[in-house]
C-alpha cells in the first residue's frame, strides 16, 4: 500500500503545477500564492469520523471543524479573509442540530471576521466536512528554514485530539466519565499568537496529525533532527491516560493533533520573544531544540530515547483498534507507563 504523501506525490505529477505558486508542495501548511503584488494563502481540510471527533455535540463539532481548517493559515503566518465549504449531512442531523453545528461555525468566523462565501451541501451516510479558507500575509512563513541551534517551542498543550479520540473508542464508560464528566474539546484559535510567532519563527506548522507528526515534518524537510526536552501534556489527557492504563507518551506519538502551532525560532531571539510572550499572557512552551543530524530523540527522566525507528500510521491498519494497540506498545518501551 503506498503511503499517503507517495500518493499525493503520484496525483501531483499528473496535474499542471501553477507559476502563481511561490512554496513547494509539503513546504509550507497553506499553499502561498502570488497574486497582484500580494502574497495569497490557501488551504483545504476535509473532516469526516475518520478523524474521530465526538459528534453528539453539535455545536463543538462545527467549532471544532471551522477552527481546524484555519489553523493552517496561521501556521503560514497570515489572516484568514474568506471561508467557504462542502457540507454532507447524514439523515439523523435533524434542524436542531443543523443549526447548532452551523452556529459553531459561525462563532469561529465572527471572533476573526471572516466573511463566508458559499459553498455545497448534499446527502450521505454519515457526516462529511470540506473546509476552504483564502488568508493573506504580508511575510509567510513556511515549514522549511530551521536549523541547528534554533529553539522548539508550541502553543497550548499535547494531547486534545488524541484525548478526544481515545473517549470516542472507549465509548460509554461511567468510571471515566464521572471522572472526566466536564471534558469538551474546543481546538483553539491561535490568531494572536501567529501574529507574534510570524515575526521570529524561523519555521512552522501546526500539530494537525500530531506533535510528533509535525517535528518529523520539520526536521525531514530542513534535513536535521531534534531534541525533545519537555511536553506540555494536557492535564485531561494525562488523567485518561491513568484511568485507561495507557502511557501518556502516547498522546505525544499519537497522529489525532491538538491543531497547535510549532515552530522554531533562533537562540539569540529567546529573550526578546519570551518578553512578549510575557507581556501578551500566551501559553507557549519551549519544548526542544534543532540538532544538525538525523537524530530524533526524546528525552524522558533524563534519559535520552531514540525516535528513528518508529514508523506507526494509522491509515496503514484495517483496523484502529490494531494501531491503538502497537502505538501503546511502542509507548510504553520509551516510558514504562510513566
Amino acid at each position: 500500500m503506498n503511503t499517503e504523501q507517495e500518493t499525493i506525490k503520484r496525483i501531483l505529477n499528473i496535474l499542471p503545477g501553477s507559476h502563481s505558486l511561490s512554496n513547494k508542495f509539503f513546504e509550507s501548511d497553506a499553499e502561498i500564492i502570488n497574486y497582484n503584488g500580494s502574497k495569497l494563502l490557501f488551504s483545504i481540510d476535509e473532516f469526516s469520523q475518520e478523524d474521530f471527533f465526538r459528534d453528539d455535540h453539535p455545536y463543538k463539532l462545527g467549532w471544532n471543524v471551522a477552527a481546524c481548517t484555519i489553523s493552517d493559515i496561521f501556521a503560514s503566518g497570515g489572516k484568514p479573509v474568506f471561508y467557504g465549504h462542502s457540507i454532507s449531512l447524514p439523515i439523523e442531523w435533524d434542524n436542531e442540530f443543523i443549526d447548532s453545528f452551523t452556529k459553531g461555525i459561525s462563532d469561529v468566523l465572527n471572533q476573526l471576521s471572516v466573511g463566508f462565501i458559499g459553498g455545497d451541501i448534499g446527502k450521505s451516510a454519515s457526516w462529511h466536512y470540506t473546509g476552504v479558507v483564502i488568508g493573506e500575509a504580508s511575510s509567510p512563513v513556511t515549514r522549511k528554514g530551521a536549523s541547528e541551534g534554533n529553539l522548539i517551542f508550541m502553543t497550548g498543550h499535547v494531547g486534545a485530539g488524541n484525548l478526544e479520540a481515545a473517549l470516542k473508542l472507549v465509548g460509554k464508560n461511567k468510571f471515566i466519565e464521572k471522572v472526566i464528566r466536564n471534558y469538551q474539546l474546543q481546538f483553539p484559535i491561535r490568531s494572536r499568537e501567529s501574529e507574534l510567532i510570524g515575526q521570529y519563527a524561523t519555521a512552522c506548522i501546526d500539530s494537525s496529525d500530531g506533535l510528533l507528526n509535525a517535528l518529523n515534518t520539520i526536521a525531514e524537510i530542513n534535513h536535521v533532527g531534534y531534541k525533545i526536552t519537555n511536553i506540555p501534556y494536557l492535564s485531561a489527557g494525562t488523567l485518561a491516560c491513568k484511568l485507561l492504563g495507557k502511557p501518556r507518551t502516547a498522546l505525544f506519538l499519537g497522529e489525532c493533533g491538538e491543531y497547535e502551532l510549532v515552530f522554531t525560532i533562533r537562540k539569540s531571539d529567546e529573550k526578546a520573544f519570551y518578553d512578549r510572550v510575557r507581556e501578551n499572557h500566551f501559553d507557549i512552551t519551549k519544548i526542544g531544540e534543532i540538532i544538525d543530524e538525523a537524530k530524533k530523540v526524546l528525552v524522558l527522566n533524563g534519559a535520552e530515547k531514540e525516535l528513528n525507528d518508529f514508523n506507526l500510521k494509522a491509515r496503514n491498519y484495517e483496523h484502529i483498534r490494531d494501531y491503538v494497540n502497537d502505538l501503546t506498545n511502542y509507548a510504553k518501551t520509551l516510558d514504562k507507563v510513566s
